[in-house]
């Protein structure tokens, strides 16, 4: 039996536990939810599905590339401000030259890297080169013991040139008549403004940085505004395209990327969110396994539902390819590798998917690994290169002196803690001065990113089912009522424990009753019903409670939670549980949009409302700036609250990504959009009677 749905209320109850309410289980005994399984961490299993047609494929892939732009901090994308770049210093060498280049991919954040280009005239492909996790990569200068093991190994054919990875792979590319720009990760080489230690070593809360203005990364503040690590790398990535594509000598048809370990998730972010990459090659880094340790590698919400072989899927048809080696991507060829060629041959190129597995060599970007992504760009670019012009040859490497972008002339820019203030500040800045511009703009751009926050779409509506009803006696005010119990089964494995109570006669609407406590909030003392409630009852609602997640049923002492789960991970940085698991209260809201989508199906009259008093508030204008089902009437007192303000990263008021979108009054602004009459309370208004300004309404 299903409840229709014609009003809704949510309301906070008050603080006592009523001792014996009706349940669906047996005392003791807590719903199977799959949200109770342990959290999903970054080495947990990450298989991917092929779709069973491009039409399938289609919607879900645009959703992904949503859920990485939003986790990343680029939806919308920061203003492109001017590169204002400078490129100087050119070095010439047999087949190539090497230039210093630095520019703004926000203002006063400087990009730098070497860029490597062919000694003959015409318009070339581009691809750009992050790289991993080696220390000063791109002026790395390997020493004779550890040249020694690799040319023993076959990891690298040159002594000299072996020595510096990076310039290789520039000077190489370069010869093949393709431009190279090896760029620096944060923290690395020359990009200072941003340390190494904080941007890739981070690990525990900085209490003059966690603070409701001024804040910095890794703080509650920049993680409800999805500001991050890997969301700045991504832009300077997509920055670095547009200097390219400036350059008279690059073809804008022909973008690729290649990096190994942190470079690979770099190379596939950045495939993920930008179309004009043409070619990808992410080195040893994708795989159903390991996802990327670093806090570069990871953001609050990015791989939710979701992993590294679904986000490379999403770059399908165009090329893309692997290298796997004696690391985490050792079983990439039988898991991970066989359902990307199913999916390529779906999307009707299955020559556009490889893997170069290796498993002798550990992690690595040797010579072996390099040569095989050299043959792909030849490949895919149309270069028409013969087999030997592929093959790495000597060259001189350059010391870190030569290489460098500062010197007296170009002085190192701002760095620390205050211009770290200033840059979160300009980039949300940035994000509220385009929300604001128009109602429909909004709408646009913060609809889809509180769907993503909130992990609930409008696919669910057809997942509910009701199990089994019991059949109850609650009683109120001197009155018995007939009642009924039961668990709603979303068909995503969550259960939610239902008490929906009958009126004496009926008007053809519903009332569902949220409340901290669950389905508890229905009853004020004992088992005795909340006067508020028999109201609603006698004027002829069906009045409905429920227990959301972490609620009632799922608490077998009663207790409220005061601090969410997290990983283990020993970091305190936000992204290892948020960036795999839902946040508590967008797990709250969306089971309130599962009840109001099952509670919908029936073929009585509606006349839908929702009242949400007491607190709240800020769970209904949530799960309303999502569920766009048509609702009449909304009573919501915020109370003031703000996502912004929160300062804990384990409260379960944590949302991630919800200041940057309006916080409270952008979710109340996209209510509006399917209410007709909103009542907002806490914001200076009140009612002293918000259940009768329902029914009177």
């Amino acid at each position: 039996m299903k409840f229709p749905l014609f009003t809704l209320a949510l309301v906070l109850g008050c603080s006592t536990f009523a001792a014996d309410i009706p349940r669906v289980l047996p005392s003791g005994e807590v719903p199977k939810d799959v949200r109770l399984e342990p959290l999903k961490d970054l080495n947990g299993y990450f298989p991917f599905t092929p779709p069973k047609s491009r039409e399938a494929w289609a919607p879900r892939a645009e959703e992904v590339r949503m859920q990485v732009r939003v986790a990343l901090g680029i939806w919308p994308e920061p203003t492109r401000t001017p590169l204002n770049a400078v490129v100087y210093g050119k070095v010439e060498g047999d087949g190539y030259t090497i230039e210093k280049v630095y520019f703004e991919s926000m203002p006063g954040f400087f990009v730098t890297g070497s860029l490597f280009r062919p000694r003959v005239e015409g318009k070339h492909p581009a691809v750009l080169c992050p790289h991993g996790h080696w220390t000063d990569a791109r002026f790395i200068v390997r020493g004779d013991a550890e040249m020694k093991k690799e040319l023993e190994s076959g990891g690298e054919r040159f002594l000299e040139s072996g020595r510096s990875m990076f310039q290789s792979l520039g000077i190489q590319l370069a010869r093949m008549g393709i431009v190279a720009f090896v760029y620096d990760m944060l923290g690395n080489s020359d990009s200072l403004q941003i340390s190494r230690e904080l941007a890739h070593g981070f690990a525990k809360q900085r209490p003059e940085m966690n603070t409701v203005e001024n804040w910095g990364l890794f703080s509650p503040q920049a993680e409800t505004r999805v500001q991050s690590i890997a969301g700045l790398q991504t832009w300077n990535s997509i920055r670095i395209i547009d200097f390219l594509t400036t350059l008279p000598d690059v073809d804008a048809s022909r973008i690729g990327c290649t990096g190994a370990s942190g470079g690979g998730t770099q190379t596939l972010l950045l495939s993920v969110v930008d179309p004009r990459v043409t070619v990808e090659c992410p080195a040893v880094m994708p795989s159903t396994a390991m996802q990327g340790g670093c806090t570069c590698e990871n953001a609050s919400l990015l791989r939710v539902g979701t992993g590294n072989i679904e986000l490379v899927a999403t770059f399908a048809p165009k090329p893309l390819g692997m290298t796997a080696a004696n690391d985490w991507t050792k079983e990439l060829e039988t898991k991970g590798f066989p359902e990307l060629q199913k999916h390529y041959a779906l999307m009707g190129a299955p020559q556009n998917v490889a893997l170069w597995a290796h498993l002798n060599f550990g992690h690595n970007y040797n010579i072996v690994s390099r040569e095989h992504i050299y043959g792909w760009f030849n490949e895919h670019f149309h270069l028409g290169l013969s087999p030997e012009k592929l093959k790495e040859q000597e060259h001189p490497v350059l010391p870190r002196e030569q290489m460098t972008v500062w010197d007296e002339q170009h002085p190192q820019p701002p760095k620390g803690d205050d211009f770290e203030r200033k840059l979160l500040r300009w980039w949300d800045d940035d994000a509220r001065s385009q929300l604001v511009k128009a109602p429909e703009v909004f709408e646009k751009i913060a609809r889809p990113a509180w769907k993503t926050i909130i992990g609930w779409t409008e696919r669910n509506v057809d997942d509910t089912g009701a199990g089994q009803m019991k059949k109850v006696a609650v009683s109120g005010q001197g009155k018995s009522y007939l009642a009924f119990v039961w668990m709603m089964q979303p068909k995503d494995g969550s259960k939610l424990p239902v008490l929906g109570i009958d009126p004496p006669k009926g008007n053809g609407r519903v009332v569902l009753w949220l409340s901290e406590r669950g389905k508890a909030g229905l009853f004020s003392e004992g088992t005795e019903l909340r006067p508020e409630v028999c109201r609603l009852l006698e004027a002829g609602y069906k009045v409905v409670g429920a227990d959301l997640f972490e609620q009632g049923e799922f608490l077998p002492d009663g207790k409220t939670i005061t601090q969410t789960r997290r990983v283990q991970n020993p970091r305190e940085a936000a992204c290892f549980t948020f960036g795999y698991n839902r946040a508590l209260f967008a797990q709250r809201a969306a089971d309130v949009c599962d009840l109001l989508a099952g509670l919908s199906h029936s073929k009585e009259p509606t006349g839908r409302s929702v009242v949400a008093l007491d607190g709240t508030g800020p769970l209904a204008a949530a799960a309303l700036a999502v569920f766009t089902d048509s609702i009449d009437k909304a009573v919501i007192n915020t109370g003031g609250f703000r996502f912004g303000k929160v300062l804990d990263l384990q409260s379960p008021d944590f949302l991630p990504g919800a200041a940057k979108y309006g916080d409270i009054g952008g979710a109340l602004a996209l209510a509006r959009v399917y209410t007709k009459q909103v009542l907002v309370l806490g914001e200076g208004k009140e009612n002293s009677d918000p259940v009768g300004w329902l029914l009177e309404h």
